[in-house]
């Protein structure tokens, strides 16, 4: 059985945001692309964006590096409409992350624009 098969999926827009500072502070580049659509956008740091898994998992690959540890935030309500929510976080230094989430044909969440301050 691969890693990706035990990996919690997010049954709630919220639960991704969760995932992504669990997965960042172990390291787990798989699942952070996991919790993306594959051809989601992901804002970069420079003002540049990653499209697609490709490029998302070499921006993962770069932070991850380091081995940086992150602070869960404090999650803002989720707005909903339909298949698609938007997230926020407030996160412990104060800056916001905004990211839009889709609702899977299996009912679970995936990220398709992910605009975080985490990677600043």
């Amino acid at each position: 059985m691969s890693s990706e098969n035990v990996r919690e999926r997010a049954v709630q827009p919220e639960d991704l945001s969760r995932f992504v500072v669990e997965r960042l502070n172990a390291g787990d580049v798989d699942g952070l692309v996991a919790l993306y659509e594959p051809d989601s956008l992901l804002a970069l740091p420079d003002g540049r964006t990653a499209r697609g898994a490709g490029e998302i998992r070499q921006a993962y690959e770069r932070l991850v590096s380091a081995r940086p540890t992150f602070a869960p935030g404090q999650q803002q309500p989720t707005l909903r409409n339909g298949d698609l929510a938007l997230t926020s976080v407030r996160l412990p230094d104060g800056g916001v992350t905004v990211e839009v989430a889709r609702r899977q044909d299996d009912g679970t969440w995936l990220w398709v624009i992910d605009q975080p301050n985490l990677l600043g």
